[in-house]
C-alpha cells in the first residue's frame, strides 16, 4: 500500500469521494472504452449515461467512497502510477478557493473572510462550507473548485471553516450545458444583494435555504435530482411570494440548474424542473438558461 492509497482509504472512512492523481496532478486519461465518453458518461457526468467501467475514468466523476472500488485491481493499478490524491469537494458540500501564487493569496487575505487554510505547491487553498458551480480563471491566480471539479488533498489544513460567503458566490461562474464545448461556456449570474435589491429577506436567510437546497438536489447522485430541483425551486419561490421585488430568483433558479447538472441532470430538463417550480409557487421568474 503506497502512501496516497493509504491517504485515500483514510478520506474514504471520512466519508470523502477520492480518485487518484497521475504525474502533473492531472486525472487518469479516459480507457478505450470511454475515449470520447463512447461509455456513455458516468452517472454523475454532465448527461446522464451508463458507464460501468471499472477504472478511475472521467475525473473528478470517477472519485467514490467505496472501498471495494479504491482497493480494485483496476484502480490499484492506477495507484501504483499515482503522483497525488484527490477529493471531490462538493461531494462533501465544500467549496474550494484555490490560489495559485502569492499575488492571489494577497488578493484573497485582504478580500476574503478568513477560513480553513491548506499550503499548496505554489499558494494556497481556502477551504469553505457550502457548494457552488465551479470555474476556472475568476480572476488572475485563481479557481473555484467545488461542483463537477476535484482538488488535491494537502491536509487538513488550520483555522476554522466558516460557511461560504456571498465575497466568492458572486465571482463569475460558468456552466457549460450539455452537448457544448467547454470554449463556449453560457455566463450565469451569482445571487447577491445587487441581483435582489427588493427582497425582504435577508441574505443570511436566502443563502441557508439556497444551499440546503443544492444539498439535497445533489444527494440524489443516481436518480431524482430533477424532481428536487423542481421541489426546491417551488420552495424558494413560494417564500418570495410577497416580496415586492426583484428578489433575484432567476440567479436561483440558475444555482439550482448548475446543482442538477453537476449530478448528471441535462440542462434543458434541469431548466424545465426549475421553471416549473418557480411556476407552481405562483411566481414569474425569466428563463434560468439564460441567466
Amino acid at each position: 500500500m503506497n502512501e496516497f492509497l493509504r491517504q485515500a482509504l483514510e478520506l474514504v472512512a471520512l466519508g470523502v469521494p477520492v480518485l487518484p492523481l497521475r504525474e502533473g496532478k492531472g486525472p487518469f486519461g479516459n480507457c478505450g472504452d470511454c475515449t470520447e465518453n463512447r461509455c456513455g458518461g458516468r452517472p454523475n457526468m454532465k448527461a446522464a449515461g451508463a458507464c460501468e467501467c471499472p477504472r478511475p475514468c472521467h475525473a473528478w466523476a470517477a472519485a467514490t467512497t467505496s472501498v471495494d472500488v479504491v482497493t480494485s485491481a483496476a484502480w490499484m493499478a492506477a495507484w501504483r502510477k499515482s503522483a497525488a490524491v484527490a477529493y471531490h469537494p462538493g461531494g462533501v458540500g465544500l467549496t474550494v478557493v484555490d490560489l495559485d501564487n502569492a499575488d492571489a493569496v494577497a488578493w484573497a487575505r485582504e478580500t476574503l473572510p478568513a477560513t480553513r487554510t491548506v499550503m499548496t505547491t505554489r499558494g494556497q487553498h481556502w477551504i469553505y462550507l457550502g457548494t457552488m458551480q465551479s470555474a476556472n480563471n475568476v480572476r488572475p491566480g485563481v479557481d473555484i473548485k467545488s461542483l463537477m471539479a476535484y482538488a488535491r488533498w494537502l491536509g487538513r489544513g488550520e483555522g476554522q471553516m466558516i460557511r461560504l460567503p456571498e465575497v466568492v458566490t458572486s465571482l463569475p461562474r460558468y456552466v457549460v450545458p450539455a452537448g457544448a464545448v467547454a470554449s463556449s461556456p453560457v455566463s450565469r449570474t451569482a445571487w447577491s444583494r445587487e441581483v435582489a435589491s427588493g427582497c425582504r429577506h435577508t441574505e443570511r436567510y436566502v443563502r441557508t435555504g439556497l444551499d440546503k437546497g443544492v444539498a439535497m438536489v445533489t444527494s440524489h447522485r443516481e436518480q431524482g435530482a430533477s424532481s428536487q430541483a423542481f421541489g426546491v425551486a417551488r420552495f424558494l419561490g413560494s417564500l418570495h411570494q410577497e416580496c415586492p421585488g426583484p428578489c433575484g430568483l432567476e440567479a436561483l433558479g440558475g444555482e439550482i440548474v448548475a446543482a442538477a447538472v453537476s449530478v448528471g441532470v441535462p440542462e434543458t430538463y434541469a431548466v424545465r424542473a426549475v421553471d416549473r417550480g418557480f411556476s407552481e409557487a405562483g411566481v414569474a421568474v425569466p428563463s434560468t438558461q439564460m441567466t
